[in-house]
């Protein structure tokens, strides 16, 4: 098994943090894993100037996992008051289902507690993608009852099915 490592994004690393966030859940690419998106939505997840932002923003990190010193995961992490928002958790497609996943997402929970002197993690899944929740709920992620309309953003991505809706998940550790 080759060597993998964390560490923190830099500006430097936004343009491969965007394309690989946009290949997991989106198009063709993003079939080879588990976690696609390609059936529910068309279109970007995010852009190079979004990851930017977040990056710039002193409340809001990417952790990385790298594979051999190439890019093969990231997970957004934005500190909001007492909980941390998990967001554009992702890895590599054809690398999925190969514990990538579950050592990162470990990885960046830990993180917080030591850095934002938080252990409420929130996180918004699309709530059609039954094995994603499932895999959030093994890890100790539950079902708030929340429920939103998915966000509408023409100019970014396009529903292919009618009445997306995202659910709110919140582990507290």
């Amino acid at each position: 098994m080759s060597a993998r490592s964390f560490r923190l994004a830099m500006l430097a690393d936004a343009a491969q943090i965007s394309a690989l966030v946009n290949m997991a859940y989106r198009g063709e690419v993003s079939r080879q894993g588990w976690t696609t998106e390609a059936d529910l939505l068309d279109g970007l997840r995010t852009t190079t100037e979004q990851v930017t932002d977040i990056i710039k923003n002193h409340h809001s990190i990417f952790i990385l996992c790298l594979q051999d010193r190439a890019i093969v995961g990231s997970v957004c992490l934005e500190h909001q008051h007492n909980m941390v928002h998990v967001g554009m958790f992702v890895v590599r497609p054809n690398l999925q289902d190969s514990g990538i996943g579950k050592q990162l997402l470990t990885y960046a929970e830990d993180y917080a507690k030591q850095h934002f002197n938080s252990n409420r993690f929130v996180m918004h899944v699309i709530s059609q993608r039954h094995a994603l929740i499932d895999f959030y709920q093994r890890r100790g992620y539950q079902r708030t009852g929340v429920v939103e309309d998915f966000p509408v953003n023409a100019e970014m991505w396009q529903p292919k099915v009618a009445g997306l809706k995202l659910v709110q998940l919140v582990k507290v550790t």
